[in-house]
């Protein structure tokens, strides 16, 4: 099985995974990376994989999180929708990740500027896209502290947006999951939310968005 350069994969802790993430951002954002081999990678993992993290982020294409958090194969079990939007499909991907797989930390990762953000900011609501964006509605339904010129042409409102979507996702994650919900209880798992800044290549973890007890304010729903 392969394990992490840094540490054993099996008795890596939640919190341990997230310093694995930011050190990996810090690299990023430094335009470094961490030496690897890969296809002897590709021969570890061939029968069976073990990623650390599971990660449900945007579909944006500047958003590819093996990169961002400059990790390798068989390191992060990625589930991308636009919106990051916690699917009912997306939600039973994250479920097999932690418990048939064996990931520590799941992360909902959104970013700056997201297109699938301001469709629901300015009230979208045609095609498939409609059911995108009605995962996005309560987010800006929540968002109170703009009065005025609330859409997408308003960069401050759609941060708000951005951040306060990150925050619903994890919402419906611990409403929607009784297998999440029991691991988290158990301190098997831990659920972190963040936002990718696209300027910068910096990834920010709020730590009222770091979920590593059932007692956590998040979860008190």
């Amino acid at each position: 099985m392969y394990k992490h350069p840094l540490q054993d994969r099996e008795k890596m802790s939640p919190q341990e995974a997230l310093t694995i993430l930011l050190e990996g951002n810090q690299r990023f954002t430094q335009n470094i990376s961490a030496h690897r081999d890969l296809l002897n990678v590709v021969n570890i993992t061939k029968e069976k994989q073990h990623p650390f993290a599971a990660i449900l982020s945007c579909s944006d294409s500047r958003t590819a999180t093996e990169l961002i958090f400059d990790q390798g194969l068989g390191d992060l079990f990625s589930v991308r929708l636009a919106g990051n939007i916690a699917s009912r499909k997306a939600i039973g991907s994250l479920e097999y990740s932690c418990k048939y797989l064996g990931s520590k930390l799941i992360v909902v990762l959104g970013h700056t500027n997201c297109g699938a953000v301001k469709a629901a900011c300015d009230g979208f609501t045609g095609g498939h896209i409609g059911e995108i964006t009605k995962m996005i509605f309560p987010a800006v339904e929540a968002e109170t502290e703009t009065k005025e010129n609330r859409s997408s042409a308003n960069n401050e409102f759609v941060g708000h947006v951005c951040t306060l979507n990150v925050k619903t996702q994890i919402d419906t994650i611990w409403n929607s999951s009784d297998i999440l919900r029991d691991m988290l209880n158990q301190g098997q798992i831990g659920i972190v939310g963040g936002v990718y800044d696209l300027a910068t290549a910096e990834v920010n973890f709020p730590e009222q968005y770091q979920i590593f007890s059932s007692d956590h304010p998040l979860v008190q729903n």
